[in-house]
């Protein structure tokens, strides 16, 4: 079998979780856990992850697989429903909805379901999901005249929360729709929960920090106190000695300038390791830091192993996790964590730490 494996911590999934808990106190907390739990498995990821208030999900499917595994908190479909009929199974089932356009809110006035919650989705500049302003108080005012809906919560998604310019803007929009309305209201997303307390209002939608993954570029995760979820890792399968002036790799990407010893990775693109991480990025050996060489190709990809001498065939190799974070991986790659976490290959054998 090839030695290359994802392990997911789930205590490092319930010590994010207290991270957030401490830095948004008065807050209740949604934990999102879409894309299969960020990479990490839905119900791996429920498990760490069971002291949250609730869950937010994308697909009908991955609500119910939670119902099924005997999560009583509260499930929210992050974009709603898409037919009649998923709307009569999250009312038999107790799912929460994301009312964001107005097929939905047709969808929902002309049904005969018993009773639902609703969280009524404001676009304050992401130009992605939600009513625009200046027809939110409209759409609220639809929403408390179906019998069917229990409950209103009120929200919007930031564009900009990780970037400089902050939230001040869209969240000033949001505060003068929504003042005087009583409805709980959910704003922040992981980079405002770190970045803008402002936010915290009576929930708060954690992602990608539960994960160990940092929300904001040019801070770490460790900065806030944030542990990897995930570490993904292989070993030296070969080693090459290159010569001044030879190659390695498709497109002979790295030429030697030296002579050098490579070792050649059991991981590829086709088990989630970026193809385009250039010459350079951090990778470890045998809790080694030293860098990736050459093009990735499908299965393998190589690694430095000059200044390494006691690196060997089956010496331990750390793609991401505890000492090469998967966001310096992805920086060097031109991407973010999310994705990358993401992207492990079904190929990739999981090992679960409780």
């Amino acid at each position: 079998m090839r030695p290359i494996q994802a392990t997911i911590d789930r205590s490092a999934l319930t010590h994010n979780l207290s991270v957030v808990k401490a830095t948004a106190k008065q807050s209740k907390v949604m934990a999102v856990v879409k894309a299969n739990g960020y990479g990490h498995g839905l119900l791996n990821a429920a498990q760490g992850l069971a002291a949250a208030d609730a869950f937010a999900v994308l697909g009908l499917d991955e609500a119910l697989a939670l119902r099924n595994a005997g999560y009583q908190q509260e499930i929210l479909l992050l974009e709603g429903v898409f037919s009649a009929d998923e709307l009569l199974t999250v009312s038999e089932q107790g799912i929460s909805i994301v009312v964001h356009c107005e097929a939905q809110m047709e969808m929902l006035e002309n049904s005969h379901i018993k009773s639902v919650s609703v969280h009524l989705k404001m676009n304050t500049g992401m130009n992605r999901l939600g009513f625009k302003s200046e027809a939110f108080e409209s759409a609220l005012s639809r929403l408390a005249q179906c019998q069917q809906v229990t409950e209103i919560t009120l929200m919007t998604h930031f564009a900009t929360a990780d970037e400089a310019q902050g939230v001040s803007a869209p969240f000033a929009l949001f505060n003068r729709v929504t003042e005087g309305k009583s409805h709980p209201k959910s704003v922040a997303n992981s980079a405002s929960i770190l970045r803008f307390s402002e936010t915290h209002l009576d929930w708060v939608r954690p992602g990608i920090m539960l994960y160990g993954s940092t929300p904001v570029s040019g801070q770490s995760a460790a900065s806030f106190g944030l542990r990897a979820a995930m570490h993904f890792t292989s070993q030296i399968i070969a080693i090459q000695v290159l010569e001044t002036g030879e190659s390695v790799g498709y497109g002979q990407r790295f030429t030697a300038d030296k002579k050098m010893r490579i070792g050649i990775v059991a991981c590829g693109y086709a088990d989630g390791y970026p193809r385009h991480a250039p010459n350079g990025t951090p990778i470890a050996v045998d809790g080694l830091m030293t860098q990736t060489l050459g093009r990735v190709s499908m299965d393998m990809l190589f690694v430095d192993l000059s200044a390494l001498p006691d690196a060997t065939i089956g010496s331990s190799v750390e793609l991401w996790g505890n000492q090469v974070p998967v966001d310096a991986v992805a920086e060097s790659s031109g991407t973010i964590g999310y994705e990358l976490l993401c992207a492990i290959a079904p190929r990739v054998p999981v090992r679960v730490l409780t």
